[in-house]
């Protein structure tokens, strides 16, 4: 094993166990228990779309459906593990969407699929958008959006296991000391929507300064500073299912 890879390694060790456990990191629900046919859907932008088929997407369990990145690899790994329990996995992620494209359809590509787990990656496009001059939404914009589609999930789905991911920068690449402080308000505004309405938190963003301060560079995990290379969502994949408990 070279350096790199030794440093590779490591940080995928480190990097998720430095994290918070799920018992610990603040008041959530009990990790949730799988039963037969359940739903596990995924949402968010390009970093949960990873190039998917779109028209494919109707069908549960489809490679292509589910994208090149983390769906894919939590997906794979939860079916290898309960072949009994014919577990329908689907993603919904859409590149270049923010919060307000996913309250646009959150009906259809949500709660229309019942999921018995629901994990949401959104956040990045509210805040490079912005820096691009393509949108005008502020922090509390986020906030109040963000908060509004939970509380919507939890009175429509009351039995859904929320899980909001954090969004995450890396500085490199797009990402440029001008996405600071602001990105990171918009950070803590997710977390508090997960704080708020008691769902499981994925805390992405310590997960990769973890294994960056293990000895890997930011390109690593993402060449742009915002999608994850090969191995930025088999670290994502893994977390995930740490914290979760899946």
């Amino acid at each position: 094993m070279n350096r790199r890879h030794l440093f590779t390694a490591s940080a995928l060790t480190t990097g998720a166990a430095l994290l918070p456990s799920a018992s610990t990191a603040q008041s959530k629900p009990k990790p949730p228990t799988l039963k037969k046919g359940s739903v596990i859907l995924f949402q968010g932008d390009s970093i949960t779309d990873a190039g998917r088929d779109k028209k494919s997407q109707a069908k549960p369990n489809d490679q292509a459906a589910l994208g090149r990145g983390y769906p894919l690899f939590i997906g794979s790994a939860l079916l290898g593990a309960h072949p009994d329990l014919d577990l329908q996995i689907h993603n919904r992620g859409i590149s270049g969407h923010k919060v307000p494209q996913l309250q646009a359809r959150w009906k259809k590509d949500t709660l229309d699929l019942k999921p018995a787990v629901l994990s949401i990656l959104i956040g990045v496009n509210d805040m490079w958008h912005k820096m691009n001059g393509k949108y005008d939404g502020t922090v509390q914009d986020y906030l109040d959006g963000f908060h509004d589609l939970i509380k919507e999930t939890k009175r429509k789905s009351p039995k859904t296991t929320i899980v909001i991911c954090e969004p995450f920068a890396l500085k490199c690449g797009a990402v440029k000391d001008s996405w600071f402080p602001e990105f990171d308000e918009r950070r803590a505004a997710a977390k508090e929507v997960a704080e708020k309405n008691k769902t499981l938190w994925v805390p992405f963003q310590t997960m990769f300064d973890n294994a960056i301060a293990a000895g890997t560079t930011p390109q690593h995990w993402a060449r742009d500073g915002v999608h994850p290379t090969f191995s930025g969502h088999s670290l994502m994949a893994q977390t995930w299912r740490k914290v979760v408990g899946l």
